[in-house]
């Protein structure tokens, strides 16, 4: 379950003060909802991919056998 601010505070923000945690969950958010999104979104979304590739690499490491390669924002 996700705790945090809600998207509608986000959008009011710069999307540089959105925390790292904040961008890993809306982003995977809207890549489940992609084929509904409207344009509006689509574009949130596109914005949040390029925030979080000029971030750089989330994590620091590929996973091992006892911990996840795939960052955990919840």
């Amino acid at each position: 379950m996700y705790i945090g601010r809600d998207l509608a505070e986000l959008t009011m923000m710069s999307m540089e003060d959105w925390e790292t945690t904040e961008l890993l969950y809306f982003h995977h958010v809207c890549s489940q909802l992609a084929p509904y999104l409207s344009a509006e979104g689509a574009s949130l979304h596109t914005k949040m991919i390029r925030e979080l590739e000029d971030r750089g690499p989330v994590g620091g490491d590929s996973g091992g056998w006892d911990h996840s390669s795939a960052p955990i924002y919840d």
